[in-house]
């Protein structure tokens, strides 16, 4: 096969990352360029779509020249991205009409205050699996179709276009034939019904969002359009996968089958569980998404997330300068034998799920004069495994199951000492791929089986290779000591 490679652009908060792997999932290029962030008032994040297509352009163009290619034998293009953002622009031109309103932005904190109080959200969370919160799509549409002047009278009448940066990229590739997202997208914006996967009429009635301006959900994988004035790409390339970050690294994960789980170590930590084609709705502080859509075949998640993982080892390093870089943390920790009794909770901006506490502060606790860098360092790392398994806890009360295995990815996913801490705690094995860039591997697999690259998942499966394993060793009467000094602490924090 002439095209025998696979694009994958994973569009991030921060940058955009493109990977280029060949059929034996053999990375050929990978490259990462950063872009501007915007903070026009506190609380306020937003991103300029230019920037964003600047650094796709970029990236794409970087990465065919490092893997040695001109384009044409890229045979599929799949997009992760980051989630929640909301894009608006104009269909004829291609401008945007404002920025992007990015996921972290909390300018409509209010109104989703005021759709609490009305008693909205308990018939918001049974249609979507989402809590009311300015972290989702809807709102942040909202805003701007009220405070752009115009762009509500535009969006009733078809002139706009919405959609999380998925759709955006997806329009600007297939040069503006393809206005798409899918169903892992779609199921981040408050709009779509969890169980139908389509728009709901009572929800964007709800929200004031005129259906013409809304993208056309799809699966996760399929072939959406061809690429067309794409610079550095030849036209035609077909575009056929796309899922939202975190749902791509479950697949990039090759956790297929319900029960398997992964968890992303980043600055914070995302960990998803694959539940099977019926959705589980949390009653234990977690989020019910989309994983992905695959012909007919629907498979949902839960999700939970930790505010703070790898920014508490920042915070070590840029703030109390007791390392010089992240990774010198595992050597610290390794100075002493156990945290000596500390513990940490890493509750550095508020906890997360499952325990959504906003006022929570980080907490050091049973400081002694023995205390050492190496035990707090220690005790930092047990802090950050301490938080995904409470989530493992409230997701195995949920789903009715535990994870035959836990799959990891991630920056922190290389420190081997929080790894071994983390199945000790769990009970259950710990695995860490070969390839950690998960999130953008997954895009490409999505858009691989839609292209024939791979025929199944079932292919996909055998190919996938694991890095390193780690079983749990840690006896039971240890495990529970350190679980209820954790329990106690985090309770206070």
């Amino acid at each position: 096969m002439a095209a025998s490679y696979v694009m994958a652009i994973d569009q991030g908060t921060t940058g955009t990352t493109v990977l280029i792997i060949d059929k034996r999932l053999a990375i050929r290029a990978k490259v990462n360029v950063e872009f501007r962030q915007i903070f026009p008032k506190p609380g306020w994040v937003e991103h300029d779509l230019d920037d964003i297509w600047g650094s796709v352009h970029t990236t794409v163009q970087r990465a065919l020249r490092e893997a040695g290619l001109r384009g044409g034998e890229i045979g599929a293009v799949g997009i992760a991205n980051q989630r929640e953002t909301v894009a608006l622009w104009d269909r004829r031109s291609g401008k945007a009409v404002h920025n992007a309103i990015v996921w972290q932005d909390r300018r409509t904190a209010e109104a989703c205050a005021q759709l609490k109080a009305e008693g909205r959200e308990q018939a918001i969370r049974e249609k979507t699996g989402l809590v009311l919160d300015p972290y989702f799509s809807a709102t942040k549409l909202r805003w701007l179709l009220d405070n752009v002047r115009g762009a509500r009278d535009r969006a009733d009448s078809g002139v706009l276009a919405f959609g999380t940066i998925d759709s955006f990229l997806a329009w600007r590739l297939t040069g503006g034939a393809a206005h798409v997202t899918d169903v892992s997208n779609a199921s981040r914006t408050l709009l779509m019904d969890l169980r139908s996967c389509q728009w709901d009429g009572t929800l964007l009635e709800l929200f004031g969002v005129p259906r013409a301006v809304l993208p056309e959900i799809r699966s996760s994988s399929e072939v959406y359009g061809a690429t067309k004035n794409v610079r550095g790409l030849p036209d035609g390339i077909p575009v056929c996968g796309i899922a939202g970050d975190q749902q791509a690294a479950l697949f990039g994960q090759a956790c297929f089958q319900p029960g398997e789980a992964k968890c992303t170590y980043g600055t914070g930590a995302f960990l998803l569980q694959n539940v099977g084609p019926e959705p589980v709705v949390s009653k234990h502080g977690l989020l019910t998404t989309l994983a992905w859509r695959i012909g007919s075949e629907t498979h949902y998640a839960l999700e939970g997330s930790a505010f703070i993982a790898g920014a508490a080892v920042q915070w070590l390093r840029d703030e109390l300068k007791l390392i010089e870089k992240t990774s010198d943390i595992e050597a610290l920790a390794r100075t002493v034998k156990d945290s000596g009794d500390l513990v940490f909770v890493p509750a550095l901006a508020g906890l997360g799920a499952p325990h959504w506490r906003p006022e929570a502060r980080g907490l050091v606790a049973g400081l002694h004069r023995g205390t050492t860098a190496g035990h707090l360092a220690r005790a930092l790392l047990e802090g950050i495994a301490f938080q995904i398994y409470d989530l493992a806890e409230a997701m195995m009360k949920d789903a009715g199951r535990s994870a035959p295995t836990f799959r990891v990815d991630g920056g922190a996913s290389a420190n081997d000492l929080l790894m071994q801490f983390q199945a000790d705690l769990l009970g259950v094995p710990v695995e860490r791929p070969r390839m950690l860039e998960t999130t953008a591997l997954g895009a490409a697999l999505l858009a691989g089986l839609a292209a024939g690259v791979w025929s199944s998942r079932a292919e996909i499966g055998r190919s996938f290779k694991i890095g390193k394993r780690f079983d749990p060793k840690m006896k039971p009467e240890v495990r529970e000591r350190h679980l209820a000094r954790w329990q106690r602490a985090v309770a206070v924090a």
